[in-house]
């Protein structure tokens, strides 16, 4: 609990985030437009606002739901989209990021959500929050829109980091299928490896050995691995998790992106064509609105770093007040599902495993 919650008893059976102000594109006004349209939704959560205060007392004071429910912590540096990661490690103890960082690692804030910028950010809480034990690489988990009944498939790694051999594809596996199962509530999540290929013998090396090793380790943590799924199973219903390499995934997140952009901006057109196009687009408005929520990737925002000693939600930096909403709802829902503590149990269960079977194969004279 902090001392400005104390006072004020803001803090008191609320579930507190972490929030730093000033990464996004569109500035701190439309971060704290979007906490106050969460905290007006729910009653249960309340923040801590990083970055500099003459900056963020003007635009909190004029948000009501934000009384009472918000402090702010001083901080007077920015870290750029530009920036290097190497560098804010060096120079960035100032910045807002650092900061809102800081709360969770202190344990005054659950979860930490900032829009700025991705290297930095994973960089930074690395080295601040630490891996879990057992993990050798964090990732990116984003939510991508599907027609299986809980509306979202998970992706993973969206772009943490570039590389990715064997056994960080397992753990991609294991983690997320842990947030399948607390986020979604999937008792048996499915899990699919993206390649060029469903064959078996389609893919490079490191795909080839990865799926031997989720394979193996579906039946002790309760997952269904489906094998290889392609590029079109993204939005499809073979799974509910697809594992990839950042690079991979991260392309494969813009490309998805665009396309949806691309389809609003066509239907615009489309229906500006005549007269009667517009008269048909009022008769179907409402089916049209219905069909813009489900492919607005503003009401998916919200990238998880899994694999660390606390929880991190990358907001897109261009989101707006929407958007920003969107990722402290999902930074809610994991905080009051103990998100991180069941991962790294999950995680703990798969590395002895691995042990166990690196023991079992040592005994019989293998090569491990």
């Amino acid at each position: 609990m902090t001392a400005g919650m104390e006072n004020s008893n803001a803090g008191a059976g609320r579930t507190i985030i972490s929030i730093d102000a000033m990464g996004g594109d569109k500035g701190p006004a439309t971060v704290v437009a979007g906490i106050a349209h969460s905290a007006k939704k729910n009653p249960d959560i309340a923040f801590i606002l990083h970055g500099p205060r003459e900056t963020l007392e003007p635009l909190v004071a004029k948000r009501r739901h934000l009384a009472g429910r918000c402090e702010i912590r001083h901080a007077t540096d920015i870290v750029k989209m530009e920036d290097k990661p190497s560098h804010v490690l060096r120079n960035g103890r100032e910045t807002s990021m650092w900061s809102a960082l800081e709360s969770v690692r202190n344990g005054e804030a659950t979860v930490c959500v900032s829009c700025g910028n991705t290297g930095a950010l994973m960089l930074l809480s690395v080295v601040r929050l630490r891996k879990l034990t057992g993990i050798y690489r964090p990732a990116i988990a984003v939510l991508w829109p599907s027609n299986n009944p809980q509306r979202f498939n998970i992706m993973l790694d969206g772009g943490g980091d570039i590389r990715a051999d064997a056994k960080d594809l397992m753990q991609y596996a294991l983690m997320g299928t842990s947030y399948a199962r607390n986020g979604f509530g999937l008792s048996r999540p499915r899990v699919g490896l993206l390649n060029v290929g469903t064959e078996e013998h389609k893919g490079r090396a490191e795909l080839k050995e990865a799926y031997d090793l989720i394979a193996a380790n579906a039946a002790h943590s309760d997952f269904e691995f489906v094998g290889f799924v392609e590029g079109r199973d993204l939005p499809g219903t073979v799974c509910d998790v697809i594992v990839t390499d950042g690079f991979t995934g991260n392309v494969a997140l813009k490309t998805g992106e665009g396309i949806a952009g691309l389809i609003s901006e066509l239907l615009r057109e489309a229906f500006r064509y005549s007269p009667l196009s517009r008269l048909a687009s009022v008769l179907a408005y409402t089916s049209l609105r219905r069909l813009q929520k489900r492919i607005d990737p503003r009401r998916a925002n919200g990238g998880v770093f899994l694999g660390l000693n606390g929880t991190v939600v990358k907001s897109h930096g261009a989101a707006d007040s929407t958007g920003v909403s969107a990722a402290v709802k999902l930074a809610f829902e994991l905080a009051q599902s103990g998100f991180t503590q069941k991962l790294a149990a999950r995680v703990a269960s798969a590395t002895m495993l691995d042990q166990d079977g690196a023991t079992e194969n040592s005994d019989n004279g293998d090569t491990v």
